[in-house]
C-alpha cells in the first residue's frame, strides 16, 4: 500500500511544485551556525572521535551558534555518558543530497581516525523528489565509501524526519513529502543493515513549536538537543558507561 501511495505522489507532482515554490518564497533561507565546526572536549583516554556528516542539520542551520548544534550537543552527551575525551567535527552542507556528500564531500575529507560517524542525510533527496532507485544508488554508494575509508568506525544514520510536523509545510505538501520520506527511510534502513551501518529510529517530534527554528523547517537549539538525546544511546551502544 505504501509503495502504491508513493507512485501516486508522482500524479501530485504539479501540486508539489506549486506549493513548494510558495514555501520557498515565504521562507527565509537560513545560514549555517557560526562558531567552530571542530572541537575537543577533555576527558579520559582513549578519545572518542565523532564525525557528523550530512546536510544543513549537520551544519546546525537554524540556530546562531554551533555550540548548540547537533554535533556539539551529541559530543557533550557522549562525554557526559562515558567520561572520555571527545573530538568532533561537523561536516554539514546546506541543501546537500546523498550523492553530493558521496561525490564532493567524502573524497575531500582527510582520513582522520573517526571512531563514530553520524549521518544526517536524506531530507533533500526526499524534498528534491529523487526516486527511490536514485536514493538507493546515492545513499548506498555513500555507505560503501564510508566503510571503505573508515572500516572500524560505528556508522549511525538518522533517517528523514516527519515532513507533516514541520510548521513551514502546508498540509498537502507535507503529506506528499511524508509519503516519499517513508519510502526513502525504508530503503535507507535496508541499505544500512546490508552495508555495515546502524539505522536509528525516527526522531519523535513531541513539541513542534519548540523544536523548530523560525523558518519552520530546521531545528531550534531545543530541537537539536532532543535530536542528540535521541541518538546518543545508539551511538554509544558498544561503549562502556562512566562509573
Amino acid at each position: 500500500m505504501q509503495r502504491f501511495l508513493a507512485l501516486l505522489t508522482w500524479l501530485a507532482f504539479p501540486v508539489y511544485v506549486w506549493q513548494g515554490l510558495g514555501v520557498r518564497r515565504r521562507t527565509t533561507r537560513m545560514l549555517p551556525a557560526q562558531g567552530p565546526v571542530m572541537h575537543e572536549i577533555s576527558g579520559q583516554a582513549p578519545t572518542i572521535s565523532l564525525l557528523m556528516l550530512g546536510d544543513s542539520s549537520a551544519a546546525s542551520v537554524g540556530i546562531g551558534n554551533s555550540e548548540y548544534g547537533l554535533a556539539a550537543q551529541l559530543a557533550e552527551l557522549i562525554s557526559q555518558r562515558t567520561g572520555r575525551a571527545v573530538r568532533w567535527r561537523a561536516a554539514g552542507f546546506n541543501s546537500a543530497t546523498s550523492g553530493q556528500i558521496r561525490d564532493h564531500v567524502l573524497p575531500n575529507l582527510s582520513a582522520d581516525p573517526w571512531t563514530h560517524i553520524v549521518l544526517a542525510i536524506g531530507t533533500n533527496d526526499t524534498k528534491n523528489f529523487h526516486s527511490v532507485p536514485r536514493f538507493k544508488s546515492d545513499f548506498g554508494g555513500l555507505l560503501y565509501a564510508l566503510r571503505a575509508k573508515w572500516p572500524e568506525a560505528r556508522v549511525v544514520w538518522s533517517p528523514v524526519l516527519e515532513f507533516t510536523r514541520a510548521p513551514a509545510m502546508p498540509p498537502l505538501l507535507g503529506t506528499i513529502l511524508e509519503i516519499r520520506a517513508a519510502e526513502m527511510n525504508r530503503m535507507g534502513e535496508r541499505l544500512c543493515l546490508e552495508r555495515g551501518a546502524v539505522p536509528a529510529p525516527r526522531l519523535p517530534i513531541t513539541d513542534a513549536e519548540a523544536g523548530f527554528a523560525s523558518d519552520g523547517f530546521h531545528a531550534s537549539e531545543a530541537g537539536y538537543r532532543a535530536w542528540a538525546e535521541h541518538l546518543v544511546d545508539l551511538v554509544l551502544a558498544n561503549e562502556p558507561r562512566v562509573a
